[in-house]
């Protein structure tokens, strides 16, 4: 029998031990090396089949991979051992974004640490963000204390529009977010969602300088850990978007545009941030180039076959917020009208309407639309049907509604749809337009109704800048022009009693001229007298013909000398041609010199030639001649008998004709 190779002693030599693979299997986790880790767990399973620490490793080998098609496989190979595995899958389905599904599967488990962290990043991918911000809640009660959750539950409030309740639920939390603290405590992310509350707190000085404290903490922690400036500039481009966003806000557009177009040129940010600094830059150019914006926009958008389906890249359908998302299609739609495509933009509108049902933005698109196309009732008709099921969240579609039917001339319309908003009704603007609107449908007592419905309101009203003078003045000038002479008298005296302004009581005397003589003659004497008017005798004035136009305001008395001075003027030599000679000018020059030819005096015509003209070969003679002739013999036949005959011409004259 021959002796055995080395391979082959080697192929029989017996396999690692359990402890063996177990050391090498957590020495390539430690080290990061998940696919080697995948394969020592394979060698554990085949020595051990289904030991769960091995299906485990397996797994997790397999989720840090990013395989997670792989890690899902591994998890169905495992279902008949007694290994609950349902927080990984459900993990796997939340990186597939496959959100509906993860969530199914971790409803039937216990609310662990692990379990709550992952259904609160579902909730908050789904903008479900109340239920996330429940989620927190529970979380809190494990006494974790995290930064990461601290900085976790002021995004969810941010994004659930509660951005008001940061400073208190931060406050619970013993966290400090003044601007001091903020540095002391060198957390980029916490300097960020600060910032973003208080954007939408609409303090933007603050915000402003919370994002530079956020950029400045950001990039001294990145420059520590050897990052390269294109990297740092890429990983602090939310921060960046986020600035230019405050300046927008702020008016200065010239320095926002500058950062937008940086990010966009240089693609120095995440998809995500590019996509927001696209959409701003947009928004902020508006109508000027269309066609660019629009190109801009298509590169975001998955391009669809099937109707009214919509869906950003790949990069980005889950990774921009149900806003964002909103305001990118927005911007889409309103440039699609600005280019008169819109076929495209109510093919995108009516998906928009599907996606968004509970937002107003889609409503106010379709309405602007149904403009567009100049079918203004659909309009109309579109808002009025969603304020009508929605009456709390109505009062920007009733707004739109009557800034519509007021450009087609439905007053009525317009009017009705203002008075339905009852927080504004009490501000000048708002008062103003509806007196107008009313004014145009000739509803005299409604348009006095709102005066007086404002007057009450801020009689009311604990403000400091309180408008009740500024309503009853104008209330008394309206009810005046319309024939309520008592009203205006009441509420003219009521103004000289509250403030006894020269105005209000020049308005009460000419008011009570009309209603009560006596009581215009009392608030007469407390007029102040105007100065230089004792020295006129009002019966005279009355006498005269009227003042006579005067095209100066005021005439001034000159002295004679200054006169005089006016008067003289600087005599100047007069400009001569070059090369003329004022002692010898020569002739005249033609006084008709600037006048057509044809119309001067010695304009001659040309003679026209009335020699016929042949036209044909030489020799020929035209048609119309040969008729004429013709003719012409004829008559001349005809007329010999009648005629005497003519005395022969000179030889002189003759020879004239006979030449050529």
């Amino acid at each position: 029998m021959p002796p055995k190779s080395k391979a082959a002693t080697a192929a029989v030599a017996e396999p690692a031990s359990l402890e063996d693979l177990f050391s090498a299997l957590h020495r390539h986790i430690e080290a990061g090396e998940y696919p080697q880790a995948v394969k020592v767990a394979d060698q554990v399973l085949a020595a051990a089949p289904g030991d769960e620490d091995a299906v485990r490793c397996k797994v997790v080998a397999h989720i840090k991979s990013d395989a997670t098609d792989k890690a899902l496989a591994a998890i169905r190979a495992a279902e008949r051992l007694p290994i609950d595995l349902s927080y990984y899958k459900a993990y796997c389905y939340y990186r597939q974004n496959k959100l509906q599904e993860a969530l199914e599967i971790l409803n039937g488990q216990e609310e662990t640490t692990d379990v709550l962290q992952l259904e609160s990043q579902i909730y908050y991918r789904l903008a479900r963000m109340n239920d996330c911000l429940n989620s927190y809640e529970k979380l809190q009660k494990f006494k974790i204390d995290s930064m990461d959750l601290k900085i976790n539950t002021m995004a969810a409030l941010v994004a659930a529009g509660r951005a008001s309740e940061v400073h208190a639920a931060m406050k619970a939390q013993k966290v400090d977010l003044t601007t001091r603290a903020l540095r002391d405590a060198r957390s980029f992310e916490l300097a960020y969602n600060s910032a973003c509350a208080l954007i939408e707190n609409k303090k933007y000085s603050e915000a402003k300088e919370q994002l530079d404290l956020a950029k400045r903490i950001g990039k001294e922690e990145l420059m520590v850990e050897d990052y390269a400036e294109d990297e740092i500039e890429y990983e602090l481009a939310p921060v960046s978007s986020q600035l230019a966003y405050v300046q927008q806000l702020q008016g200065q557009t010239q320095e926002a545009m500058e950062t937008y177009v940086n990010m966009i040129n240089k693609k120095s940010g995440d998809p995500s941030s590019l996509a927001v600094a696209t959409t701003n830059l947009v928004s902020l150019k508006g109508t000027k180039d269309a066609a660019d914006g629009l190109r801009k926009l298509d590169r975001l958008v998955e391009k669809s076959t099937a109707p009214n389906q919509l869906q950003l890249i790949e990069t980005l359908e889950f990774k921009l917020s149900p806003r964002q998302k909103e305001a990118l299609y927005s911007a889409r739609v309103l440039l699609l009208l600005h280019a008169n495509k819109i076929d495209q933009a109510q093919e995108l509108v009516s998906g928009l309407l599907g996606m968004f049902r509970d937002s107003i933005f889609p409503v106010l698109l379709q309405a602007a639309v149904h403009v567009r196309e100049k079918k203004v009732p659909k309009a109309e008709e579109v808002l009025s049907r969603y304020a009508e099921k929605h009456p709390d969240d109505s009062k920007g579609v009733l707004l739109a509604l009557a800034q519509i039917a007021a450009n087609a001339n439905h007053f009525q319309i317009a009017a009705d749809s203002l008075s339905k908003i009852s927080d504004i009704q009490h501000m000048p603007a708002t008062v103003a337009t509806l007196v107008a609107l009313k004014e145009r449908i000739s509803d005299s007592n409604g348009a006095g109704s709102v005066l007086d419905s404002a007057i009450q309101w801020w009689k009311n009203a604990m403000t400091e800048d309180n408008k009740l003078d500024v309503f009853m003045r104008e209330a008394a000038s309206f009810k005046l022009n319309h024939g309520r002479d008592e009203e205006a008298c009441q509420l003219y005296e009521q103004l000289v009693k509250s403030c006894g302004s020269t105005e209000a009581s020049a308005g009460l005397v000419a008011t009570s001229a009309r209603t009560d003589l006596e009581k215009a003659e009392q608030y007469e004497k407390k007029l102040k007298p105007l100065p230089g008017l004792k020295a006129i005798n009002v019966e005279s004035l009355e006498k005269t013909s009227g003042a006579r136009h005067v095209d100066q305001a005021m005439k001034v008395d000159v002295p004679e000398e200054v006169k005089k001075q006016k008067a003289k003027k600087r005599k100047r030599k007069p400009k001569y041609p070059k090369n003329f000679d004022p002692a010898n000018p020569g002739p005249p020059p033609d006084p008709e010199r600037w006048l057509p030819k044809r119309e001067r005096s010695s304009y001659r015509p040309k003679r026209k030639d009335k020699r016929a003209q042949v036209r044909g070969a030489q020799g020929s003679v035209s048609k119309d001649k040969h008729d004429a002739s013709a003719t012409s013999s004829k008559v001349s036949q005809s007329t010999t008998t009648t005629k005497a005959p003519e005395p022969p011409k000179s030889n002189k004259s003759r020879n004239k004709k006979s030449r050529r």
